[in-house]
């Protein structure tokens, strides 16, 4: 009885091990025959750029530093174009007072100075007046020595007075040298003095600050008040933008894309000031002072905008794309039917799942819910679509993207994911 009690329990098992295996199979050959969901997006006809995108400042064209050369006090400033104070944002014109600088010691330097000049040109006066002295004691000297020399040493002339007729002689000779030595000496003290002069009335005017260049003040960095010191170089005191119609973008691009920068190249740009609105610029010069940061080198790029409806305002942060190139209404797929590849149980008959050499595949829809590859050219790619070149694409055409198994509740599978078998309802 219980040998035969085994035998059931086996027998049992037996069965129900063949009907799981049976229906196993039965799942997984019905789970493969299920077809596959391809997603596709159609062949477009699209104007593609390809561009280098970089990060910069905009900046004014044409920027002045106005600084003082003399130190002192700042007493006042002048009046813009609209007779109101200078200050921030004012517009002023060539050759207006901006500022004032307190003037009572240059003006005393001044007048120092001239005091100087006028004491020297009377010293010039006396030692051309010494000469005229010298050359009359010479004259004296040399008629008195010819009448020695006539008479010679003998009872009517001594040794002695014949000498001193010979010293008197030399002695107003040597004069001469002297006095048209203070005369030279003279001269130089004028012109040493008037170079004063010159210099004290150039600080004096130096205390007037005129505007070099017609403009806007960006920046104005001092005070009434404020006590500016110059030194080797001159105090800074305003930065005035010569013409804010015409701005510049000062782009930072990394090395390893300054070789497809070049001059004349087309560039577009937005900043977060005005989101949404596209400003256009082209590259002006490319600064070979290159920076380097964290091993990363990087150059100054130059790009000049016109900026006549004075949108653009100075130190505005600019994301720029520099136009590398440009393909107008040529064929484009989206890049995620490049990147897409089938199963091998996907392909068609006969195609290969590997493009030649230099082409890539996308695909396309086949008979008997297989795909077939079409190889094409890739040109311009923008991040989001590719441009294709190939005699087998057409506009329409639809490519496939992606591609998932349908269930039998309709809900798409990916095929590559292992699929776990369902018991089947009754």
């Amino acid at each position: 009885m219980k040998i035969l009690k085994k035998h059931r329990r086996a027998a049992a098992w037996a069965v129900a091990l063949a009907a799981a295996a049976f229906a196993a199979y039965y799942f997984f050959l019905r789970e493969g025959e299920l077809p596959v969901e391809y997603r596709t997006a159609e062949v477009e006809r699209r104007d593609m750029l390809l561009t280098i995108d970089a990060t910069g400042t905009v900046e004014p064209e044409d920027l002045v530093n106005v600084g003082a050369r003399v130190s002192g006090e700042i007493v006042s400033f002048g009046k813009d174009n609209k007779g109101k104070e200078v200050d921030y944002g004012s517009e002023i014109s060539e050759g207006a007072v901006i500022a004032l600088i307190d003037d009572e010691i240059q003006k005393s330097n001044l007048l120092q100075a001239e005091a100087n000049l006028e004491r020297a040109k009377a010293s010039q006066k006396q030692a051309r007046a010494n000469l005229n002295v010298a050359e009359a004691n010479l004259r004296q000297a040399e008629r008195n020595w010819k009448r020695a020399k006539a008479l010679g040493v003998s009872e009517a002339l001594s040794q002695a007075s014949y000498d001193s007729y010979l010293s008197a002689w030399e002695q107003a000779t040597a004069e001469i040298g002297v006095a048209q030595a203070q005369i030279l000496s003279a001269d130089a003290e004028v012109m040493s003095c008037e170079a004063d002069v010159k210099l004290e009335r150039r600080n004096l005017s130096y205390c007037v600050i005129k505007a070099p260049v017609d403009g806007v003040v960006i920046d104005r960095i001092v005070s009434v008040g404020q006590t500016v010191v110059s030194s080797m170089n001159a105090s800074s005191l305003f930065l005035i933008a010569k013409d804010l119609k015409k701005m510049e973008v000062w782009a930072s691009v990394n090395e390893a894309d300054i070789g497809s920068i070049f001059a004349g190249q087309d560039v577009e740009f937005t900043v977060d000031a005005f989101p949404g609105e596209k400003f256009f610029g082209k590259v002006n010069k490319i600064r070979l002072n290159a920076t380097m940061s964290q091993n990363v080198v990087t150059y100054i790029v130059e790009v000049s905008t016109d900026n006549s409806n004075g949108r653009l305002l100075p130190y505005l942060t600019a994301n720029l794309s520099f136009i590398v190139k440009r393909s107008k209404g040529v064929l484009a797929v989206p890049n995620a039917a490049l990147r897409w590849k089938p199963a091998d149980s996907m392909l068609a008959d006969g195609c290969p799942s590997e493009a030649p050499e230099g082409k890539r595949f996308v695909w396309v829809e086949a008979p008997d819910n297989k795909v077939r590859p079409v190889a094409v050219s890739i040109g311009v790619n923008d991040g989001a679509y590719s441009e294709v070149e190939s005699p087998d694409i057409k506009e329409g055409m639809k490519v496939v993207t992606g591609g998932e198994v349908a269930s039998k509740k309709g809900v798409s599978q990916n095929p590559f994911m292992p699929k776990v078998p369902q018991r089947k309802k009754r």
